[in-house]
């Protein structure tokens, strides 16, 4: 039984067609990975399946009484609730209920007997509904589900405005699984997460009972909890069944049967019109002419899709910094209270190091820290001699109006706009993206864009934070073969193994420093 049936979608922003007449289903059980490049439109679908979106043409159909559950990377979150607060919102149909309930006693005593009799029914189906949801027991569901992504330990009186991006993400996916939906809609819930909680959410998919849509860059994860792939890709959406892998060789043995028969087709053309070119003018062969002619006028020729560009990242590097990149010494990091023991490290020229640890334990903190970005609470970092450092930051909080142009322009003034437009091309953005505002454009897309500005940037210290969130798989192995040249030293926060260590000589696991319970 289909649950979700998307018939003749097309869609698109200004000129920049998005999707083109394209279908797609949800059957009970599936386990679906959406793939493709920035910008293709895969959460652009997920706004328009959830209604957030009005397609430009199209049908969208959900089974009756079916409740969807959507984890959105870009939910706005009420600055003024706590963690406890947003995490109750889950019941929140539940508390209507109550408050229905509530209203109806009121107008009882105004009420003739029948409509008393009738209350009494609404007010009995109710209350079946409120226990069998647990209704009086929301707070130790809502302690239980905190507690096992890590909540707690944050605090759950802590005001969401303080949460880093990780910490975020957290918070969406607890009140998600609380709200039980029948149906997940999941864009990209590894981003900002630590290694512990990616494979707790990989144990909780593969148990899933239900059906769930699944947008995702991490490959690993990906066939570890799916069963069917849709590939978004030049305006279309294409259906394999498997996982990615199964996907990739699908996809390419799917590209060389269609280039053989585009082959194939345009040696038939060139042969129907030099036939029809040698033969129209003779009165003996212009009816085969004029027959083949009309064979050319039916036929539905093969077009072949120009390649998206890939990117291409080369950062440049400038000369040598000083045998020491940076030292602490008895380092203690926080805001308003200490985050870690007093911390030691040193760092020494062409070392490249991971960062990793749980989420909120204060990874970004300590880079900030290293960077006099923020004073620490007590101790030293102190940076080394002729650094030159390009910072890449977890997330930019500020909107940004600024077309991709003007956005480079403003960095690096001495270059042409021609020159720009290269730069912004090579990391893999088509000429309609550069031109865009870069608040329209995807994750990804905003970040290949930041990436374009500090590979443009001479460097001799790398620092970054998550670097890999919301870029696609080309652009990913791109980077990672980009740092692995890089002669200079690099300084790495990142959730994925098979990202970074074969990139980094050092990993430090900022846990052992931790005052937190992690």
């Amino acid at each position: 039984m289909s649950i979700l049936t998307v018939s003749n979608l097309t869609h698109g922003f200004g000129d920049r067609a998005i999707f083109n007449n394209v279908s797609f289903r949800l059957l009970n059980g599936e386990h679906i990975g959406f793939v493709g490049a920035n910008g293709e439109g895969k959460s652009t679908f997920m706004n328009i399946v959830t209604g957030k979106l009005q397609p430009d043409e199209g049908k969208v159909v959900w089974s009756k009484r079916v409740r969807v559950g959507y984890l959105d990377q870009h939910t706005s979150l009420d600055a003024t609730m706590t963690i406890r607060g947003v995490l109750k919102t889950a019941f929140k149909y539940l508390f209507d209920m109550e408050e229905e309930v509530n209203n109806m006693y009121e107008k009882m005593a105004d009420a003739t007997d029948k409509e008393i009799e009738n209350m009494l029914d609404d007010i009995g189906n109710i209350q079946d509904i409120l226990m069998h949801n647990d209704f009086y027991m929301i707070d130790a569901k809502v302690d239980e589900i905190a507690r096992g992504l890590g909540l707690m330990e944050i605090g759950m009186d802590k005001n969401v405005s303080d949460l880093s991006g990780g910490q975020r993400t957290k918070v969406l996916l607890a009140k998600l699984l609380l709200e039980k939906p029948e149906i997940l809609l999941l864009d990209e819930p590894t981003n900002y997460l630590d290694e512990q909680h990616i494979e707790w959410i990989k144990r909780y998919l593969q148990e899933y009972e239900y059906a769930f849509i699944l947008i995702s860059h991490d490959i690993p994860f990906l066939n570890s909890v799916v069963n069917i792939i849709y590939n978004v890709e030049n305006q279309e959406l294409n259906r394999y069944v498997g996982d990615y892998d199964n996907f990739l060789k699908g996809h390419e043995a799917k590209k060389v049967q269609l280039e053989a028969a585009y082959k194939k087709q345009q040696q038939e053309i060139a042969n129907l019109e030099d036939f029809v070119a040698r033969n129209k003018a003779r009165v003996s062969t212009r009816n085969m002419a004029m027959s083949r002619q009309k064979k050319l006028d039916k036929m539905e020729v093969i077009e072949l899709v120009s390649e998206k560009p890939k990117p291409k990242f080369n950062f440049k590097e400038k000369g040598a910094s000083g045998r020491v990149i940076f030292e602490t010494n008895e380092l203690v990091i926080g805001y308003n209270e200490p985050l870690s023991k007093p911390i030691n490290l040193k760092m020494e020229r062409g070392q490249k190091i991971a960062i990793i640890g749980s989420n909120g334990i204060g990874k970004t903190t300590l880079l900030r820290s290293i960077l006099g970005e923020i004073e620490p609470v007590s101790g030293t970092a102190k940076t080394g001699d002729y650094l030159s450092i390009g910072y890449f930051e977890q997330e930019i909080k500020d909107k940004n109006n600024y077309t991709c142009i003007e956005d480079v322009w403003n960095h690096f003034t001495a270059m042409t706009q021609y020159e720009i437009r290269s730069a912004l091309a090579r990391c893999g953005l088509t000429t309609k993206h550069i031109e865009s505002k870069i608040a329209v454009l995807s994750g990804g897309e905003q970040a290949k864009v930041r990436l374009c500005k500090l590979i443009n940037t001479q460097t001799n210290l790398l620092v970054l934070d998550e670097p890999t969130n919301h870029l696609d798989v080309d652009a990913k192995a791109e980077l990672k073969r980009a740092l692995r040249e890089y002669k200079g030293s690099i300084l790495i926060i990142c959730h994925e193994p098979e990202f970074y260590m074969d990139v980094v000589s050092d990993v430090w696991n900022l846990e052992e420093y931790t005052t937190k319970i992690v």
